[in-house]
């Protein structure tokens, strides 16, 4: 009996710490506002090609017009594939939401197009996880012009 209590102790112990934080959810938004702040900084400053290859987590996934959905290597593929010389690509994220679990969480917002002689708005959402390191990068990136100039 004695052995069966110490044995539901340590499971029970061991499932506590298992069991993510919720404590720090605002933590969790917080840096989560400052990778997709970040992510869109890195596009302004050293194009979108780059940016987009530098946050995207190995089985991202891209949802673009006109083509079904483009999944890990095809997305750095696509992604390799941009032309993104005369244009810049920023955003805003308008809303941040992290699980409990602290490694899963989304971004939506407004992004601004712009090329030498016009711009366009729309509407973006990106999909994030935690990696091995911590850092947050994109498992699934979609937008859409739904807003115009």
């Amino acid at each position: 009996m004695q052995h069966s209590l110490l044995a539901l102790s340590v499971l029970l112990l061991g499932l506590a710490c298992q069991t993510p934080a919720t404590g720090d959810k605002a933590g969790g938004e917080e840096s989560l506002r400052h990778a997709d702040i970040a992510f869109s900084s890195l596009s302004k400053e050293k194009g979108m090609r780059l940016a987009f290859l530098a946050y995207a987590d190995s089985a991202a996934v891209l949802l673009r017009q006109h083509h079904y959905p483009i999944v890990g290597p095809e997305a750095v593929k696509y992604i390799e594939r941009m032309n993104d010389s005369g244009i810049t690509l920023t955003w805003e994220p308008t809303a941040v939401t992290v699980a409990a679990s602290g490694d899963l969480g989304y971004t939506y917002g407004i992004y601004t197009f712009t090329t030498a002689d016009t711009s366009s708005r729309g509407t973006y959402v990106t999909i994030w996880k935690k990696d091995a390191a911590g850092g947050w990068k994109y498992v699934l990136d979609s937008g859409n012009e739904g807003l115009g100039k």
